[in-house]
């Protein structure tokens, strides 16, 4: 089969006219759509969901252990957003009870928390702070203790 015109990508690109051709999507006969408009379109969409990524996780934590099982949580909201404002105490707690699970303890106790908005040139970010301690119960200890001490001393 024989193409018109150049048929390899080299040399000053395009060969001839513009990148997206002068031409018409016809859905019905009073309903025609530029071709270039549907590519201007997708392009919008393209960054749009660059900038928002609906996948993304709306808040980002980052956290440091301190000695007596504190926990210091630092939470930022993604800078654009399309729902999630109010979920900084969530993700909070979600993280805190993870954290006791995973170590093994009962319980935790909220230290210290906040909530704010940081400023800056792109625009305001959500930001929520604070403290946890992880806690035990008097008779859980022993329970565990005991189970470490048997198993030591090859009971069980």
């Amino acid at each position: 089969m024989d193409y018109p015109g150049q048929t390899s990508l080299s040399g000053a690109l395009p060969a001839q006219g513009p990148i997206i051709p002068d031409t018409t999507l016809n859905l019905s006969n009073s309903v025609q759509i530029p071709l270039e408009r549907i590519v201007t379109w997708g392009l919008y969409a393209g960054a749009a969901y660059l900038i928002l990524d609906p996948l993304a996780p709306n808040w980002e934590i980052e956290q440091a252990a301190f000695p007596d099982g504190h926990y210091h949580f630092s939470l930022k909201m993604k800078r654009f957003y399309a729902g999630g404002a109010g979920e900084s105490r969530v993700v909070f707690h979600q993280r805190a009870k993870e954290l006791m699970r995973q170590g093994g303890y009962d319980g935790y106790q909220v230290v210290e928390y906040s909530e704010g908005m940081e400023s800056s040139v792109l625009g305001s970010q959500r930001v929520s702070q604070g403290v946890i301690r992880l806690t035990r119960s008097a008779g859980s200890t022993k329970v565990r203790d005991g189970l470490a001490d048997g198993k030591r001393n090859g009971r069980n």
